[in-house]
């Protein structure tokens, strides 16, 4: 099991006089972390951001991913994550015998991963442990950015840059990857996140509780959080305006829609306002990112990932060789094994965070951000600032479909055939359940839905082939408008 981003603990085994405090104790995913935000926060701040040039641990702090099935079951407590799917796993015999959770540090660049904590290493050899002991071939279960975690790792292990495992390592080691809820292209709100430190969520808050959340953690420090943990980074959305569209029209547009979303950032003009005087599609705006953000930031993002699209198997086949691009499911292919089963579980029908307006910051507000999201503006389809599309309530369709429903069925980019099976959830919540209930589609809460349980065990106990695609959006209409085109 893969876990998403934020969804793993974090725990300080820092010695020094500034950690002793916190020893094993964890300051992301727990009541510790609430008790440390609120009473140390610049204490807590200084533990939670890595060292901005070299991404990894600043000096005299160290902090590292909670392991075993503990580190993802709750967030905190009463919150949970994975605890109903381990639950669900144990009536079919599974245990910690022949389980792992392979929790990762989510703040860490994927090659930072690797570098500081030999993350894909420890994977490989258990996989390989595994197989050899049970005498079968393993399944891998990943949810949201674990998905991009684990296209990764399907590189790095068959590369002579990574583990060395040769391009038949996963056909041998890998009989399924159940992709839930998988940011295979990105989520949008990444850059308003790293851009100003905002999303919906922020957006929406009434005047009162936005002084508050201002005062405690304001959009400065917020996007400094994030600038500086490049893991978050790597959902920056991939594919450009091949799949997110231009400034006229975009694939998941709707008719009579009045704004595309494929203006991504949009600017409306005020007195002394200081915003670009052009709207931006979504790769205007990681450039704009890209040169508004400082040099380190720069340097971890462009020597770490790639966000393009390549338009020819032979640059399929260079990129194998490259590993900022191991990320990118439109610049790689998948593995050559002809018997991986890959299954895409997502939600639909939940409004998603698609599109933005944006402004200047008020005039005489004190911060280094050079834009805001226009919370003033509500009319028509813009609520607050934000222009909301089709998704989970996280991750746009775009994102969690087009791969599953389109890309992978190109042949540069699966020229092994593997068998990719999808199956929509529509986000049907009760109507007094916080969490949604048995029919709830949402980015996390599917993890405890039901007929999404039901599926994994079926997959576990090798009965995946009773699984048939059942699409209910219209992602087939959406990726067939995408300018991704199959060469042969």
């Amino acid at each position: 099991m893969i876990p998403g981003v934020i969804s793993t603990g974090l725990e300080s085994w820092g010695t020094s006089n500034i950690s002793r405090p916190y020893f094993r104790k964890r300051l992301w995913g727990s009541w510790s972390m609430m008790r440390a935000l609120v009473m140390e926060k610049e204490v807590w701040k200084k533990h939670i951001m890595l060292n901005k040039r070299t991404g990894l641990d600043p000096p005299d702090i160290k902090l590292r991913a909670a392991q075993g099935f503990d580190a993802t079951d709750f967030f905190i407590t009463g919150y949970w994550i994975w605890n109903k799917i381990l639950e669900n796993l144990a009536s079919l015999g599974y245990d910690s015998t022949n389980s792992f959770t392979a929790a990762y540090d989510w703040r860490l660049s994927y090659p930072n991963l690797e570098t500081r904590d030999h993350y894909f290493t420890r994977l490989k050899c258990y996989i390989e442990m595994s197989v050899h002991v049970e005498n079968k071939k393993v399944v891998l279960t990943s949810h949201s950015m674990g998905g991009q975690v684990v296209f990764y790792f399907l590189h790095w292990v068959a590369s002579d840059q990574g583990g060395k495992g040769g391009d038949d390592w996963v056909e041998k080691h890998i009989d399924s990857w159940i992709n839930v809820s998988g940011c295979l292209l990105g989520a949008v709100k990444d850059v308003a996140a790293i851009l100003s430190g905002e999303m919906r969520d922020t957006a929406q808050l009434n005047a009162f509780a936005v002084y508050g959340l201002e005062k405690f953690l304001s959009k400065d420090e917020r996007a400094e959080i994030f600038r500086a943990m490049p893991g978050i980074s790597s959902m920056l959305p991939i594919g450009g305006s091949a799949i997110w569209g231009d400034l006229d029209s975009a694939p998941d547009d709707q008719p009579g829609q009045e704004h595309s979303f494929g203006s991504f950032l949009n600017f409306r003009i005020g007195q002394n306002w200081t915003t670009p005087d052009k709207n931006f599609t979504v790769d205007e705006a990681m450039k704009y990112l890209l040169e508004t953000t400082d040099d380190w930031y720069r340097d971890q993002i462009l020597g770490s990932y790639s966000h393009g699209v390549a338009h020819t198997r032979a640059d399929v086949e260079a990129n194998e060789a490259d590993p900022r691009k191991w990320i990118n499911p439109l610049e790689t292919r998948l593995p050559l094994a002809p018997s991986l089963k890959i299954y895409c579980f997502y939600g639909v029908g939940k409004p998603t965070e698609r599109a933005y307006f944006y402004r200047s910051p008020e005039p005489g507000s004190i911060t280094n951000l050079n834009m805001t999201i226009d919370t003033g503006l509500t009319q028509g389809e813009v609520d607050h600032g934000v222009i909301m599309g089709e998704g989970d309530g996280t991750v746009n369709l775009m994102s969690t479909g087009y791969m599953c429903n389109r890309g992978w069925n190109i042949k540069r980019y699966n020229p092994a055939g593997v068998k990719v099976t999808v199956v929509e959830m529509p986000h049907e919540p009760e109507r007094f359940n916080p969490r949604g209930g048995p029919k709830t589609a949402d980015h996390v809460d599917i993890l405890g839905r039901q007929n999404l349980n039901e599926f994994i065990l079926r997959i576990a106990a090798g009965k995946g082939d009773t699984i048939g695609n059942y699409i209910v959006s219209n992602i087939v209409e959406y990726s067939e408008k995408a300018k991704v085109y199959d060469d042969e």
